[in-house]
C-alpha cells in the first residue's frame, strides 16, 4: 500500500495565515518569491492580447507564473468572456451576469494563436451556467480556427463542468484537443466551502466519460486534472483524490500552493512545504499516472507543452 508517510506537516516548516496577515512583518515563504512582470518578450505578448481583445486566465487569475510564461511568448488565452456565473471561494475571476456572447472570438483567439507561433496552447474559460451547451460550441469552434490557423499546434482545452452535460463535453472532444482538462481543485470534504455550485462526483465522473472517450476514439488524447493545497485538506485526503483519479484513467495531474487573492476570498489555512509537494509527486507517479507536475507555484497550464513530450 502507498502512503504518504516520509513527510508529515509538523516536521517541516510551517507558515500560518497569521503569520502572513496585514502588519506582522513576515512575508510569504522564499518558496513563493516571483518575479514581477517585464521584457521584451512580456510586452510583446501583452500587446497582442489587448490589440485582439482577448481575455487570459494569467490575469484573471492572478497567476503567479505569469512573468515566466509571458516572457517566454505563451499564454492561456480564457474565453467566454471574463464573468464567471459561479463564485468559488478561490478564484479571481469576476462573478456576475455575463454580457453577450461574442461569437468572433474563436477566430480572434485562433488567430493570436497563431501569431504567437505557439506550438502548445491552452484555452481555458468561466463558467457559463446561463447557455444551453454551457459555452462547449465556443470551445469547438475556437479548437477548429486554431486547426485551421495553426495546424502544427498542440491544443489544450481547460473546461468547466457544463453541469455534467455529456452533450457538452462530447462536442469538445468531437472537435479533437490533444488534452482535455478539467480541474478538481480540493478534497471532497471541502467543495461546498471552496466549489459551492460544483460536486466531486460530477468532476469525477467528466473525466471518466473523456478518459473512456479517448480509449474508444482516440487514445492518444490525454486527460489531466489538477489540485489546490493549503485549504485545509489533510496528506490522506489528498492522497484518496488521486486514487480516485487514476481509477477513471486520468493521465495528467497537478498540485500547487493556493494563493488568496484578496480578503474577500479563502483564507490560505497553511502554505505547503516544497518537500510535501515533492512527496505528492512521488506518490501519485507510483499510483500510475503517467505525469505529475506539483510544486508550490505550479498551476494547471504550467509546462503544459512537456505534458504530452
Amino acid at each position: 500500500m502507498i502512503e504518504l508517510d516520509v513527510l508529515q506537516p509538523a516536521a517541516l516548516p510551517v507558515v500560518t495565515p497569521a503569520q502572513v496577515a496585514a502588519g506582522t512583518g513576515v512575508r510569504r515563504p522564499d518558496w513563493l518569491k516571483v518575479r514581477v512582470p517585464g521584457g521584451k518578450a512580456y510586452a510583446e505578448v501583452k500587446s497582442l492580447v489587448d490589440t485582439h481583445r482577448l481575455h487570459t486566465v494569467c490575469e484573471e487569475a492572478r497567476c503567479p507564473n505569469q512573468a515566466e510564461c509571458w516572457g517566454a511568448g505563451t499564454a492561456t488565452l480564457m474565453i467566454l468572456g471574463d464573468i464567471c456565473t459561479r463564485s468559488c471561494g478561490f478564484c479571481a475571476v469576476k462573478t456576475g451576469r455575463p454580457t453577450e456572447l461574442d461569437l468572433d472570438e474563436p477566430r480572434r483567439a485562433a488567430e493570436a494563436i497563431r501569431l504567437m507561433n505557439l506550438r502548445h496552447a491552452v484555452i481555458t474559460s468561466v463558467n457559463r451556467d446561463e447557455l444551453a451547451d454551457g459555452g462547449a460550441s465556443v470551445f469547438a469552434e475556437t479548437i477548429r480556427q486554431t486547426r485551421a490557423l495553426s495546424p502544427m499546434c498542440r491544443v489544450e482545452v481547460l473546461i468547466p463542468d457544463f453541469k455534467g452535460s455529456e452533450a457538452a463535453l462530447q462536442l469538445i472532444l468531437d472537435a479533437g484537443p490533444e488534452i482535455l482538462n478539467h480541474n478538481t481543485e480540493t478534497v471532497p470534504r471541502l467543495y461546498k466551502r471552496v466549489r459551492p455550485q460544483a460536486r466531486y462526483d460530477r468532476t469525477v465522473e467528466l473525466l471518466a466519460r473523456a478518459k473512456r472517450w479517448a480509449v474508444a476514439n482516440n487514445p492518444a488524447v490525454l486527460t489531466k486534472t489538477g489540485i489546490m493545497l493549503g485549504l485545509g485538506e489533510s496528506l490522506d485526503e489528498v492522497v484518496q483524490v488521486m486514487k480516485d483519479l487514476v481509477a477513471v484513467g486520468v493521465d495528467v495531474f497537478t498540485a500547487g500552493q493556493y494563493l488568496q487573492p484578496t480578503k474577500a476570498h479563502l483564507p490560505v489555512e497553511r502554505f505547503v512545504h516544497p518537500d510535501e509537494f515533492a512527496e505528492i509527486k512521488r506518490v501519485g507517479l507510483a499510483l500510475g499516472f503517467r505525469y505529475v507536475e506539483s510544486g508550490p507555484l505550479v498551476r494547471s497550464s504550467d509546462r503544459a507543452e512537456r505534458q504530452v513530450a
